[in-house]
């Protein structure tokens, strides 16, 4: 009984295994992009870096012609999107055409831009000052929210 058991969970392992390898970027993500960070920008004074940052919206600038989100940027994963981090790669504005609803862009979303630095702008978080790579985007990828799951093992019959 306990050799299915250990069956059981082998081939589990194997398919979530081989599941996870086929997480693929999604196709407005992909291309050639700059691996500078965020906070390294003002360092090397990045303007025209192509860059694909990600990360999680503090807040949405509508404006007449164009949107604008503060995101806290953070490392993102092999498919692009920001992962889980209680760690921040800088804070970054990104500026595009068009509106994007506050509503639906809201804080603590996931969202994952491409474009280039076009310059820096320095803001107030609090009382302290923070110089902001500033980003024309190309690309705003909103991710779905996360749903929480919950793994439940069952045990089979022993002749699996």
């Amino acid at each position: 009984m306990k050799t299915a058991a250990i069956k059981h969970t082998a081939i589990s392992l194997l398919c979530a295994c081989t599941l996870s390898a086929c997480v693929t970027m999604p196709t407005p993500l992909q291309g050639q992009f700059s691996v500078l960070l965020p906070a390294e920008s003002g360092e090397r004074n990045a303007s025209g870096e192509r860059i694909r940052w990600g990360g999680t919206i503090v807040k949405v600038d509508t404006h007449s012609d164009h949107s604008c989100f503060e995101i806290v940027g953070t490392k993102t994963g092999s498919d692009g999107r920001p992962e889980r981090l209680d760690k921040s790669e800088g804070r970054f504005i990104a500026c595009r055409k068009g509106f994007y609803d506050p509503e639906v862009f809201s804080a603590g979303r996931e969202l994952t831009v491409t474009g280039s630095i076009t310059g820096f702008e320095s803001r107030k978080i609090g009382d302290y000052d923070y110089r902001y790579p500033q980003v024309a985007a190309e690309v705003v990828y909103l991710w779905p929210v996360r749903q929480d799951t919950r793994v439940i093992v069952e045990h089979v019959p022993y002749f699996w």
